[in-house]
């Protein structure tokens, strides 16, 4: 064999080896960083961010770098947080028009038995997979966390879902995160016999199923197993609950009926959410919005409008940012900067795409920002990170310098013609 295509093919078998194997944490001073701690809107000119053992130990403009530990120029450009990935099957889909790569949703309609036909849970995160070649496409564009969880579709309780942070690892999940999903609305009128109150009256006897005792349900038609409404219990004990909906009345309902079941609502969607912003921010809860609707898909989308986020802030409304596509959540910064140009302030647009998400969904200490104690997953970008025209340059998981490749800079530097005398087939073995 040419020694060269044996040295590229040794080369090419190393990279394999280290982008599936979850590396070891790195001590690192990165200075001369312009450091969005996507805290308070708070920005550190000069600043440096020290990484020890995978965890961020200090921040400022005068740290030092310890005996040993490297030191990383970041040329004055911009340093963020690593990146929200939205509510998405990040990890639990490869191709979505191939039902065998997608593991989402849990569907019985086809199974000899029908009922129970809600499953709590259902958590499809035992079915992530990191090699899954959407984490690496979105990863290497700054994207290092999200919420995997289940699609709706089958039931209107889908299951459960985490936060998963993207470092290659196979248990992604961030402990503490567990949220239950439901879908509500026009989409799933045919799973409450086409009427969107029926979907109210399913939900509070899956509640009153959850809290019974064994014997008291002797006799009835249960919508769940042993083990759901064991699930379900332990939510309706002040727990997340992921509600998709977006109808502003729906909106308002699904806010009584947390209140009259003890839990704690997270609106996904919300096109009409704005109409009654004030009822939403006096109950405190959280919307999730896709900041790029603006048309009427169906008659629950009617309100959607392009100023969504900035009418929700001025409300005093938590606002975080999902597109809901786990194969281009690396767009939903270019999002966030659509949200900056329809009145929303940058500094809140980035925390809508870091911090806020996190602590949502109760990791605000953990991941998110750039504060003592955070974990080290950092971006450094080569321009501003909401414009459309900036790139990631450099990337850090939990300390660890993460590779910039994907299947796609794969494949581009395969082909990509280098040396005149070799078929370009053969560049790159």
């Amino acid at each position: 064999m040419n020694k060269k295509i044996l040295a590229l093919a040794l080369s090419s078998a190393a990279l394999s080896l280290a982008l599936a194997t979850p590396a070891f944490a790195q001590d690192v001073l990165i200075t001369n960083a312009t450091v969005h701690t996507a805290q308070d809107g708070r920005v550190i000119e000069n600043g440096r961010v020290l990484i020890r053992d995978g965890r961020i130990r200090e921040v400022g403009t005068s740290v030092s770098a310890p005996r040993g530990v490297a030191t990383f120029d970041a040329a004055g450009r911009h340093l963020t947080p690593g990146l929200f990935g939205g509510v998405a099957p990040a990890g639990l889909v490869e191709v979505s028009a191939e039902d065998s790569t997608t593991e989402s949703r849990l569907d019985l309609s086809g199974a000899p038995h029908q009922h129970p036909v809600m499953r709590p849970e259902f958590n499809p995160i035992r079915a992530y997979n990191p090699h899954s070649t959407p984490i690496a496409v979105n990863r290497v564009e700054g994207v290092t966390f999200g919420m995997v969880g289940a699609s709706g579709g089958g039931s209107l309780i889908a299951g459960q879902g985490q936060l998963a942070r993207f470092d290659g690892s196979y248990d992604p999940a961030i402990s503490g995160s567990d949220t239950l999903f439901m879908q509500l609305g026009a989409r799933s009128k045919n799973l409450s016999g086409e009427s969107r109150a029926g979907q109210y009256m399913l939900l509070e006897q899956a509640f009153d199923e959850a809290r019974a005792d064994r014997k008291s349900l002797d006799g009835e038609v249960r919508l769940m197993t042993k083990r759901g409404r064991g699930v379900l219990a332990k939510f309706l004990q002040g727990g997340r609950v992921l509600v998709s909906v977006s109808r502003a009345a729906d909106i308002l309902q699904v806010i009584k009926l947390a209140k009259a079941n003890n839990f704690k609502p997270i609106i996904l969607g919300g096109s009409d959410a704005w109409m009654v912003a004030d009822e939403i921010a006096a109950a405190k809860v959280p919307v999730i919005l896709n900041p790029l609707a603006n048309l009427p898909g169906n008659f629950d989308h009617l309100g959607a409008r392009l100023d969504h986020a900035k009418l929700l802030q001025d409300a005093g409304v938590t606002i975080a940012f999902s597109l809901g596509d786990a194969h281009n959540s690396r767009k939903l910064r270019q999002a966030a900067g659509n949200a900056v140009a329809n009145g929303l302030e940058w500094e809140d647009a980035l925390a809508a795409i870091t911090s806020t998400p996190a602590e949502i969904f109760g990791q605000g200490d953990a991941v998110g920002s750039i504060e003592k104690g955070q974990i080290a997953d950092l971006v450094l970008w080569s321009g501003d990170p909401l414009e459309i025209t900036s790139v990631a340059e450099a990337l850090w998981m939990g300390g660890q310098s993460m590779p910039m490749q994907s299947r796609q800079t794969k494949l581009r530097d395969r082909y990509l013609e280098q040396d005149p005398e070799m078929p370009r087939q053969y560049i790159k073995p």
